[in-house]
């Protein structure tokens, strides 16, 4: 039997409730831990909702051999499967625990790299697909689009006319990506509206997001340095060369918007006409 504990934290604000049901790659975190698993064990495993062990972490775990997994972050327990004196190791390289939003674009791209082509919606003459997409039910996707690279859309979303999907990027349910929109390696949650003239690059944009038109996330830094991002307080190496912004569940941006890069806006926030965001908030 397997345990996913909820697990809520500081460190992924704006992102606030429980991470295991985030979306990444078109699936909960919850549903992508359990298909690292077999499909039948008798073990009791017990994992945090914020760690996705490798499928060779998962296979050890729901073997016979007491084992604890343990964070080299805050040495708290990561998973377990409740045996006697059991063995303590690290995740291995393939195995993410999501400390901070920027995880998630990594676990995102590992997961978009595995993807095989599936589109359950409408493809408009006039589309392009240079790489391998995925549409779910109900989706419609008009001419001038242009997908290149790994995309997961989902279900009864409206894509197009006219717009740019690159790089490793997952599209939630009922989303609309409108004309001449670019969307660049990223993450969008349900029902996420980005309707005209906006750019949002290495970004990860929580559910019910409206853009007003013309928003404008920054994703680059001018000295070409990796980001950092303010968290508790304290600034915070994201590994990244490019990243954006972070944006909470409920937030609408007024038109014109510019947003700096490693910036955060929290859930149910907004912005005006004209606005230069270069401070998280």
């Amino acid at each position: 039997m397997l345990e996913i504990l909820s697990v809520t934290s500081e460190t992924l604000l704006p992102l606030a409730g429980n991470i295991a049901e985030f979306k990444v790659g078109g699936r909960r975190i919850a549903e992508i831990i359990r298909s690292r698993f077999p499909a039948a064990f008798d073990a009791a495993v017990t994992l945090r909702g914020d760690f996705v062990p490798s499928a060779e972490l998962a296979e050890l775990l729901a073997g016979e051999v007491a084992l604890k997994v343990i964070s080299p972050c805050d040495n708290s327990i990561l998973a377990d499967n409740g045996g006697k004196s059991p063995r303590e190791l690290f995740p291995d390289e393939n195995s993410i625990q999501i400390c901070y939003p920027w995880d998630l674009l990594r676990l995102n791209e590992l997961l978009l790299a595995e993807i095989e082509p599936d589109c359950r919606g409408v493809i408009r003459e006039g589309v392009t697909v240079d790489g391998v997409l995925q549409a779910g039910e109900g989706s419609v996707i008009l001419p001038g689009v242009y997908i290149e690279g790994n995309v997961v859309i989902g279900k009864n979303c409206k894509i197009g006319p006219n717009c740019y999907i690159r790089g490793n990027t997952s599209i939630g349910d009922r989303c609309h990506i409108g004309q001449a929109v670019e969307i660049k390696n990223s993450i969008l949650g349900d029902h996420v509206s980005i309707g005209h003239l906006s750019y949002a690059g290495d970004s990860i944009i929580a559910s019910d997001v409206n853009f007003g038109a013309g928003t404008i996330i920054s994703n680059l830094r001018h000295d070409g340095q990796n980001h950092r991002c303010m968290n508790k307080g304290r600034l915070i190496s994201t590994g990244r060369r490019k990243f954006g912004a972070v944006i909470g569940a409920g937030v609408h941006t007024g038109i014109h918007t510019s947003i700096y890069p490693g910036r955060t806006l929290s859930g149910g926030s907004s912005t005006q006409p004209g606005e230069v965001v270069k401070h998280s908030r």
